[in-house]
């Protein structure tokens, strides 16, 4: 059973920065897709970057040009660059991977929370 921890949430200030990162238990095959989530209370859970294989990125409009996504593969490591972050981007924030061999998985999440 593959593990997914992040950690590196915290609290800031608006304006400031945060990389939470994502790691694997152990090496991942056949990846597809890693991304990004989150979900602020009393609200859906959405979407805010992916990173394919090839590798190539996307990322939800309200954070492009402020988050970078990036992968570690020989750390078997996601991460989320955040910069100018914005009260409403207080959430908790989950790393997902699709492969090809493990199916679908989650991290636990880790709190971010921006305060103005």
């Amino acid at each position: 059973q593959v593990q997914l921890v992040e950690s590196g949430g915290g609290q800031v200030q608006a304006g400031g920065s945060l990389t939470p990162s994502c790691a694997a238990s152990r090496r991942l095959s056949s990846v597809a897709t890693m991304a990004w989530y989150r979900q602020a209370p009393g609200k859906q859970r959405e979407w805010v970057a992916s990173i394919t294989s090839r590798p190539s990125t996307n990322y939800a409009d309200s954070v492009k040009g402020r988050f970078t996504i990036s992968s570690d593969n020989a750390k078997n490591t996601l991460y989320l660059q955040m910069n100018s972050l914005k009260p409403e981007e207080t959430a908790i924030y989950y790393c997902f991977v699709l492969s090809g061999s493990l199916g679908s998985l989650w991290g636990q999440g880790t709190q971010v929370t921006v305060s103005s």
